[in-house]
């Protein structure tokens, strides 16, 4: 069964990352063939064909300078989110959170690119299909939480894992993923296959995802009055599909009016755009030391 890659659906990989995946394809199925650019898994008495090669790709395997960011402004268009008091739209929110963080990167000379720069619904499958083109270093999504009750309030930072940290992140993960449409999460949900590539491709970015994650929440808890909720797991769709550290960001809820009153004001937007700005540049410093790069000036 030949598996088409016109649209680099959410397993989709390339030859950068072909020897570390190999790897662990062999150990989950026991065998690994390579064919023609592509890689053929054993499942059973199955044959399945990844496409493997993608313009551009490094043949040489050499470290790369992290330069180049994705920028993710949660739901758009149709979808408009969470509403809050006051006439607070997500959609809107997060876009505008997204637009002063990459200015402020740009500033810094990073390349930025959002995947979406004005209100238009974008599918889960265009994401990350604009994200792996961009060849993005690090993928960062913009969101705003929300509850059945007015009471609880704050920060929280994710990175991806199948199993949720707890009943909460997993709560907020499928509101997230029905957002994006059915065709996603419905495609990890019904494909154990997927699924596992999935958590194969979100794991080979797993320590540098919780590092990020870990960064943008320490910077977040000293902004404004807003308590920090802490770094949390859970199966984001859109997350899985990036071929790069990732990590997802709630920035307060809209049910809560005290969180509210902070969203709605340029100053508190500002600050929150800044903290993401300032783990970015400490994840970018974090980045190239690993890979024996020096730090530009």
């Amino acid at each position: 069964m030949q598996l088409q890659n016109q649209r680099r659906p959410a397993w989709w990989l390339d030859a950068r990352r072909r020897g570390a995946f190999e790897a662990r394809a062999i150990a989950a199925f026991g065998l690994v063939l390579g064919l023609g650019g592509g890689l053929a898994v054993g499942l059973g008495m199955a044959l399945v064909v990844l496409p493997m090669t993608a313009a551009g790709a490094g043949a040489s395997g050499s470290a790369n300078r992290f330069d180049a960011i994705i920028i993710d402004a949660g739901h758009g268009g149709k979808d408009e989110g969470a509403k809050g008091r006051g006439g607070l739209v997500e959609k809107d929110l997060v876009l505008d959170v997204s637009k002063r963080l990459a200015r402020r990167l740009r500033k810094r000379g990073l390349e930025v690119h959002l995947t979406r720069s004005d209100d238009t619904f974008v599918p889960l499958e265009e994401r990350t299909s604009r994200a792996n083109d961009a060849r993005g270093d690090l993928f960062i999504s913009i969101h705003a939480n929300a509850s059945h009750s007015d009471q609880p309030r704050g920060i929280e930072t994710y990175f991806v894992s199948l199993e949720a940290s707890d009943a909460g992140a997993r709560r907020i993960a499928e509101i997230e993923n029905q957002a994006l449409g059915q065709s996603g999460a419905a495609a990890v949900a019904a494909d154990p296959f997927v699924a596992l590539l999935g958590d194969m491709i979100a794991t080979d970015h797993m320590d540098d995802s919780s590092a990020f994650a870990k960064l943008a929440q320490a910077e977040l808890r000293d902004v404004g009055k807003v308590p920090s909720r802490g770094v949390k797991q859970a199966p984001f769709v859109v997350l899985m599909g990036v071929q790069m550290p990732a990590a997802l960001i709630e920035i307060g809820f809209m049910s809560n009016s005290r969180d509210v009153g902070e969203l709605l004001t340029d100053a508190y937007r500002d600050q929150i755009s800044g903290a993401l700005a300032r783990a970015v540049f400490a994840f970018q410093k974090r980045y190239d030391a690993r890979r024996g790069i020096a730090a530009s000036h």
